[in-house]
């Protein structure tokens, strides 16, 4: 039976710590090699628990707690690769429950601690395929909730508004030169993101289009390209927090305008470039954005189009100081060359 007055108070906890935090900023880029064409970073670093992930967080405590499948005292757990599980590992300590991630055991070791320091607990797998069972599996032994951020993405949040993410974008747009965004640039790991903004723009009648930028170790662009759900990859996403090795249920392609494979060395290239140009660090998901966002850019010069284009910064780079910023990490990943190279042609188009 659950215990309604306890889910009262959870509920209440949740909504008075959204009620204490400030919307993330739009921070406006101008590049000199696109006169024409505004750029604009959706900051979401910012959030109490550092990602993009925070708003998701949010919504599948609320969805489950409305659900009755939190209760009190017992385990919340989640399939995560990091970002998700920080921000779900702060929801659960700031309502009292435990909380579990599980996890591939090539998790930054920032994150990691970033989980312990909201009281949360780690369990680890070797492949990121295993995440899925092995939550399962930790759920049914601790009588707990398997959150399943994979499933409930795209439909625990609100996708009509009630300050979503997209919301949020088009009402911070409405003074600029360019208003009503070109392009909405946005990387996948559940889907769900992209989902809440394609379906926005769409109820509201925006011209707006959504393209989603994917890692090479993923399987999101080939099904959006072949409609084939069932594919899987053997190998993992190289870039933190981005790309699935199979089609997670989240993940909608009927409703993304366009999809760009991004290679690794280019996403870590224009997360460089990007941190010197905003003079901090950003993550490697937001360097895939970036380099979606300046494919676009290209394009649209190309084509004589003026406009804007709105992609995320999904994290900070603080995160990843001794991995992705990392030359000897990069070296061993046999990764450093070719973002060196990288590095180079993009200074050359850009400055």
């Amino acid at each position: 039976m659950q215990d309604r007055d306890w889910t009262s108070h959870a509920l209440t906890l949740i909504e008075a710590d959204y009620q204490r935090s400030a919307d993330t900023h739009l921070v406006p880029l101008q590049l000199r090699a696109f006169p024409h064409v505004d750029l604009y970073f959706k900051d979401e670093s910012t959030h109490p628990s550092g990602s993009l992930k925070h708003r998701l967080a949010r919504s599948l405590f609320l969805y489950a707690l409305c659900n009755g499948w939190i209760q009190k005292g017992k385990t919340v757990v989640e399939a995560s690769s990091g970002s998700t599980a920080v921000s779900e590992a702060y929801f659960a300590k700031l309502i009292g429950v435990p909380f579990v991630a599980v996890m591939p055991q090539s998790t930054s070791q920032d994150k990691i601690k970033a989980i312990e320091f909201y009281g949360g607990k780690c369990h680890y797998v070797t492949h990121p395929s295993e995440v899925y069972e092995a939550a399962r599996q930790v759920a049914q032994q601790t009588g707990g909730h398997y959150i399943d951020q994979f499933t409930y993405a795209e439909r625990a949040t609100d996708w009509r508004g009630n300050n979503n993410i997209a919301e949020s974008i088009f009402r911070q747009m409405q003074k600029e030169k360019y208003p009503i965004p070109s392009w909405i640039v946005s990387s996948a790991g559940t889907g769900g993101t992209s989902a809440t903004i394609s379906r926005y723009i769409r109820f509201m009648y925006h011209a707006t289009q959504v393209c989603v930028v994917d890692p090479e170790f993923s399987v999101f662009y080939d099904c959006w390209k072949t409609n084939d759900f069932s594919l899987r990859s053997e190998y993992a996403s190289r870039i933190e927090g981005i790309g699935r090795p199979q089609v997670e249920p989240s993940f909608i392609p009927s409703i993304i305008d366009r999809m760009e494979k991004i290679p690794d060395a280019q996403s870590i290239a224009a997360m460089n470039i990007l941190s010197d140009l905003l003079n901090r660090p950003v993550g490697p998901s937001t360097g895939t954005n970036f380099y979606g966002a300046l494919l676009l850019a290209n394009e649209m010069k190309q084509n004589g189009e003026k406009g804007s284009i709105v992609t995320l910064i999904c994290d900070s780079g603080l995160r990843y100081l001794n991995t992705y910023y990392s030359a000897l990490w990069l070296d061993e990943k046999k990764l450093l060359n070719a973002v060196q190279a990288e590095e180079q042609t993009l200074k050359r188009i850009l400055f």
